[in-house]
């Protein structure tokens, strides 16, 4: 009797122990699924569930008003700096180039006279500059000397052309000669024939160069309460023969360094007071985007913390992996995003304050950084759209269609690499359009979208026939692919997602295993949301839903 009392309370502590295991067990289940469908809630749901602020939705809205802002203000000072750069390589063009005409597409000079002329008329008017221009224009100076304009010739080593006996030896080593007239002052109009004492062989000549450089100071910028840059323009004026067909193209190109000025005075300004004003406003924008940082980095490793937990739980328990659609569920592509945005709005800030402080003056590079960074911050705005069922419909139409996108539009680029390089070989020579890879890809995408077909067509009319006959075939074949096949089968992938979308809406949400097992939740309001969950979303929680916190 006491043996079987021995068993029966052996056996019943056995059960005590199973029970307690399998009880534990349960109440681990369902704290992960808590913490999943906690995860996973919007920030109205999580608002209404524990009272949360939505701290991280309220810091992007005043990011994307601060950021705007910032990029208007630092576009309207690129636009000063790009119009003056642009301004004043038109007004070189006017000064140094002899006859130059603003609706000249290439300058051409024929005849031996002609390109004397022009030489001696850039050195001249180098030389009375300061009592030609309008603007604010003057010599460089450095160490107290002026820096002179070069005057260089390219040519061949050796070369002895007779094209009426169809013979010629040449050399093809270049040689190259340079002479530097400084400027004069006063000047001298006696010495001018002098410093230019050197001869051109038509015969060996490949280009002639002149080199000079010219400063000026944008002072627009006073009216603006900016202080204003120093300009250093390096021009070069290249009278090109390399063809030797009989034409020397000449052009003019500049390039400009800006850098501080060494010495500045700006009566009645507020310069300074809105110098510090705009490092105070940028230093805001850095503080925000750097705190919008730390968060959506915080969240990021919460999502791969629990994706971790569920793995291990779907490991031991179901044994199976978690698939690849499971675990991106759990990176935000959205918080991806804002961290790009914040890391590029950051540098660009950063990069600003030294523009404005004169420590750098890389325009270029801040202007990419802001809009870039503008861009991806007004992108986000979507993703707080994506929790309402009318909004939602384009982001997820977009994320259905990119892979069947990508893989078709790689199809597509192939067949459209393949009629640049050929129109770029065949057509070139014949074609202004054709005449570089990059031209042939832009005219042939205006052709795509229905631009520049009829030009296209008539620049090869004087054409020989067999280019003629070609050139029909390829613009029309080109055309018949694209514009009827490629981009109606592009229109095709769209829409064929865009209803697949609706029609799972109408019919009810299609569930993964992740969110079928979140719904498996047996007690809602142990997380904190009791039965408001079961309530559609209220006219006054509108501005709190957006996405997961």
């Amino acid at each position: 009797m006491s043996e079987q009392a021995l068993v029966g309370s052996s056996s019943n502590e056995n059960i005590s122990v199973l029970s307690r295991v399998t009880k534990a067990d349960l109440e681990a289940l369902e704290e992960l699924r808590r913490k999943l469908k906690y995860f996973f809630m919007s920030p109205c749901e999580k608002y209404r569930a524990r009272g949360r602020k939505p701290w991280k939705l309220m810091l992007q809205i005043l990011k994307i008003a601060i950021i705007t802002v910032q990029l208007i203000s630092f576009g309207l000072s690129n636009e000063m700096m790009v119009t003056f750069t642009e301004e004043n390589l038109i007004s070189f063009k006017h000064l140094f180039l002899k006859d130059y005409q603003d609706r000249d597409s290439v300058h051409t000079i024929y005849t031996k006279s002609q390109v004397h002329d022009h030489i001696n008329y850039v050195i001249m008017r180098y030389l009375t500059l300061q009592n030609v221009t309008v603007g604010n224009h003057a010599f460089e100076r450095t160490h107290g000397v002026f820096t002179p304009l070069s005057l260089c010739q390219e040519f061949y080593r050796h070369s002895s052309i007779s094209p009426s006996n169809e013979t010629f030896d040449i050399d093809p080593h270049v040689e190259k000669e340079c002479v530097y007239i400084y400027p004069m002052k006063p000047f001298q109009n006696e010495a001018f024939p002098n410093v230019t004492n050197f001869t051109l062989d038509f015969k060996r000549l490949l280009a002639v160069n002149i080199f000079l450089k010219v400063k000026a100071i944008n002072l627009q910028t006073v009216r603006h309460d900016e202080l204003p840059d120093c300009y250093n323009f390096s021009i070069m004026i290249d009278f090109d023969n390399r063809a030797q067909s009989g034409q020397i193209k000449v052009s003019l190109n500049s390039e400009v360094e800006i850098s501080v000025c060494k010495d500045w005075n700006v009566s009645g300004s507020n310069a300074v007071s809105h110098f510090l004003m705009m490092v105070l406003f940028d230093s805001l924008v850095i503080l925000s985007c750097l705190l919008s940082l730390m968060l959506c980095i915080r969240s990021v490793i919460s999502g791969v913390q629990l994706l971790s937990e569920y793995s291990r739980f779907v490991s031991a328990h179901r044994r199976r992996s978690v698939s690849w659609s499971e675990r991106m569920e759990f990176i935000n592509g959205w918080y991806i995003l804002i961290i790009i945005s914040d890391t590029l709005t950051v540098s660009g800030s950063a990069l600003k304050i030294l523009i404005h402080s004169k420590e750098l003056t890389n325009y270029n590079v801040c202007s990419i950084l802001l809009g870039t960074a503008t861009i991806l911050v007004w992108m986000g705005v979507m993703r707080y759209l994506g929790f309402f069922q009318k909004y939602n419909i384009l982001i997820l139409t977009l994320r259905a269609a990119l892979p069947s996108v990508i893989r078709f539009s790689l199809c597509a680029v192939l067949i459209y690499l393949s009629y640049c390089f050929c129109g770029w070989i065949v057509l070139g020579p014949h074609h202004e359009n054709f005449r570089t890879f990059n031209m042939v890809a832009y005219c042939l995408f205006s052709m795509i979208n229905g631009d520049a077909i009829y030009s296209t067509f008539t620049k090869l009319r004087e054409r020989s026939w067999v280019v003629w006959l070609f050139s029909r075939i390829y613009i029309y074949s080109f055309i018949s692919i694209f514009t009827y096949m490629v981009l109606s089968l592009f229109i095709a992938i769209i829409t064929n997602t865009y209803e697949t979308i609706k029609h799972q809406q109408q019919d009810g949400a299609v569930f993964s295993e992740l969110q079928a097992f979140i719904a498996e939740s047996r007690n809602a309001s142990s997380s904190g949301t009791d039965d408001s969950e079961k309530e559609e979303d209220s006219p006054g929680c509108l501005c709190l839903c957006g996405g997961a916190d």
